[in-house]
């Protein structure tokens, strides 16, 4: 039976916790309040705000008007296909690199996992200005190579969603592959060495074996994966530079930047951010369930 805490023990715990409580206070908490506060309020300004503010309280009218927009729906949709497209490529490539890693057949592994991660120590944002480069055609050497003429559309333009899809993986394949080499090397070595003793391949070692024993690593890798294409902004931002099929409003980030940056309707903005919030905490419920379901069964 456990002990009850004594007083000294919370004024011990309370003094460790008071620093992460203030900053998850300031960075989290009073911005969710004060975007819930603006969504309240339809607010609009011209110009850079010298033509004044009006201000007028419309309650949920503001989701409402987010919810009933074509533009911020369709941007789900976009959305939707990323992360159909750019989870089971990320998870499926990163696992793959891992066990080849873990297997032993790899030379120089460490060298390989620090070359592999590089990409991921780049900022978003630079590495979406380098791929800008590499995307435009007469510039970069790779859509000469390609056969992309100085005036054609260009791959951002005709592919859009895998150019974006292409940007995120080389920007985090290294992440996961470092997560799941991890995970592989807390695997009980005496498990691999009972199975190569039953004349158990290399292959199916790595594929019954190894990859179902990392399962709850590679689930809540793939969590954060969703979470994070929800949040998609960085790429297309940059590569809408590139690509004339990439909007303002093409991914439900942009609308929200649009609509307070372009449009100066904060209230909008604020009930869009919102409700983006709401679908990526439902979401995450929702996997971190179907995970914990079959991690039981």
């Amino acid at each position: 039976m456990a002990t009850p805490m004594t007083q000294r023990q919370r004024r011990g715990a309370a003094l460790f916790l008071a620093p992460f409580l203030t900053l998850f206070s300031l960075v989290t908490l009073a911005p969710l309040v004060y975007a819930a506060w603006l969504s309240l309020f339809s607010e609009q300004s011209s110009g850079l705000g010298l033509g004044g503010v009006e201000r007028e309280f419309t309650g949920l009218g503001n989701y409402t008007r987010v919810l009933s927009d074509a533009e911020f729906l369709h941007g789900f949709l976009t959305i939707a296909a990323y992360v159909v497209i750019y989870v089971p490529v990320l998870t499926l490539a990163a696992l793959a690199v891992a066990l080849l890693l873990d297997s032993g057949l790899a030379a120089a592994r460490r060298v390989t996992q620090v070359t592999l991660f590089l990409p991921h120590a780049v900022p978003g944002l630079v590495a979406a200005l380098i791929w800008l480069y590499l995307y435009t055609p007469g510039l970069s050497p790779v859509t000469d190579w390609l056969g992309q003429s100085a005036g054609s559309a260009g791959v951002a333009t005709t592919h859009p969603l895998l150019s974006v899809v292409n940007v995120a993986l080389w920007e985090w394949l290294g992440y996961n592959v470092v997560i799941f080499y991890a995970a592989l090397q807390a695997v009980p070595r005496e498990v691999i060495e009972a199975a190569a003793l039953d004349g158990v391949s290399g292959l199916q070692l790595a594929l019954r074996i190894k990859a179902p024993l990392i399962r709850p690593a590679v689930s809540m890798a793939a969590l954060f994966t969703v979470i994070g294409g929800i949040q998609l902004f960085n790429e297309p931002k940059i590569l809408i530079q590139a690509s004339s099929t990439i909007t303002r409003t093409w991914t439900p980030n942009l609308y929200t930047q649009d609509a307070a940056f372009n449009r100066n309707d904060y209230g909008t903005a604020a009930a869009a951010s919102l409700l983006i919030a709401g679908v990526a905490a439902v979401l995450s419920f929702v996997v971190t369930r179907l995970a914990n379901r079959r991690s039981t069964a």
